[in-house]
């Protein structure tokens, strides 16, 4: 019986000219750390995250990662985070998690699934599950950084590789800005990195599980979250856009 070897990963300092600019994002993640002192990642545990956890682990840059688990998440999803820990062993992922009390509260008073009856009960819900936990998560920080990418949706068009994150008074980057989805994708296969396996059942976008379905063809790859509300502006409330602010320059 013949056994199937994994192809070694590539190495992080992948040429521009492999398809996707690897060593443009592992640049920008080590002017982070040679800027701040004190920087954490917030992990969606989607691709675009999976991209920078890698960078970031592969590399031994020190930064911090984080997820919340809002309680509501995915079987797949919490698979993903356990094949996680196996991968990067022994870095580990911070995960928080929502105030029990909390919880409970919106249960008894709201019901469980109240979020399908209001965009504010939805928006309530996800204040008290995600929110809450991530101004916790970013407390004593001195900068932060997501995967966000412009092309995931209309309301991110516009979304800066670096800018003044009001809300919570810190520097937030977004290193994949300018990348593709086929960019994002190249990388996965390249470094054989673990992702969600939703993703390969029509699931671009991932948050809680009542929350999240698959996309039906030719929709925008945010369509099935909170697919019951208007798609104008379908976000949770953790990128808040924040106001002007000199540190809130792009770089490049």
């Amino acid at each position: 019986m013949s056994t199937k070897l994994k192809p070694k990963p590539k190495p992080l300092s992948v040429a521009l000219e492999a398809g996707y600019p690897a060593d443009m994002l592992l640049s920008r993640l080590r002017q982070i750390t040679g800027d701040f002192t004190n920087v954490a990642f917030a992990s969606s545990l989607g691709a675009e995250d999976m991209v920078v956890t890698d960078a970031i682990l592969s590399s031994g840059l020190p930064i911090a990662i984080f997820t919340l688990d809002t309680g509501r998440l995915p079987r797949d999803t919490l698979a993903l985070l356990d094949r996680m820990h196996d991968r990067y062993r022994p870095h580990q992922i911070e995960v928080y998690r929502p105030d029990a009390g909390e919880v409970a509260g919106y249960v008894a008073e709201h019901g469980e699934n109240a979020f399908y009856e209001s965009v504010d009960l939805r928006k309530t819900c996800c204040h008290i599950r995600k929110v809450k936990p991530l101004k916790r998560a970013l407390a004593g920080r001195d900068a932060w950084v997501t995967g966000l990418r412009r092309a995931q949706s209309a309301a991110r068009t516009e979304v800066p590789l670096r800018e003044f994150d009001a809300v919570h008074g810190l520097v937030k980057f977004n290193p994949l800005a300018d990348w593709s989805e086929e960019q994002v994708w190249t990388y996965i296969r390249d470094r054989d990195v673990p992702y969600n396996a939703l993703h390969d059942r029509g699931y671009p976008s991932i948050g809680c599980d009542p929350c999240t379905r698959a996309i039906r063809p030719g929709e925008d790859i945010r369509a099935g979250r909170w697919w019951w509300e208007s798609r104008d502006n379908k976000e949770c409330g953790i990128h808040m856009t924040p106001p002007a602010h000199p540190d809130g320059e792009t770089t490049s």
